[in-house]
């Protein structure tokens, strides 16, 4: 389930450049949900489950921030701190600097031992890594 969602979160941020909303597919192809035009993230069911803003702040489904993304690659928390950052490589790395992630060039999206746990065409690598960080 915790994959499920990350996966969704993930491909709902990388879908943020887009004006309509849009449709959300796992690895395995099936539907998990939407993003709406305002950067909503919904689930299969509808449900709010969290939103990216355009400043870079990224919200859960209460509405409170979860932390901010930075246009250098660093990731925040909500309390300012460093959690990580992604390289201009596409690898994702957490505040200690251990690769956690990576997200390629054609929009695939790696765990940390390589395995593909998604894809995302006209993919922005640092929303595609909010995943590793925030959901």
């Amino acid at each position: 389930m915790r994959l499920r969602v990350c996966m969704l979160l993930m491909t709902a941020l990388v879908g943020m450049t887009t004006v309509n909303a849009q449709t959300l597919r796992g690895s395995n192809g099936q539907q998990i949900g939407r993003v709406d035009s305002d950067g909503t993230i919904r689930d299969a069911n509808g449900r709010s489950i969290g939103k990216y803003e355009n400043n870079g702040t990224v919200r859960g489904s209460n509405g409170q921030s979860v932390g901010k993304i930075e246009s250098n690659g660093t990731f925040r928390g909500s309390n300012g701190q460093s959690i990580g950052r992604i390289d201009n490589d596409g690898t994702v790395r957490g505040s200690n600097g251990q690769t956690i992630g990576k997200v390629e060039r054609d929009g695939t999206i790696r765990d940390a031992s390589g395995r593909s746990i998604g894809k995302a065409q006209g993919a922005d690598p640092k929303r595609a890594a909010a995943s590793f960080f925030f959901y």
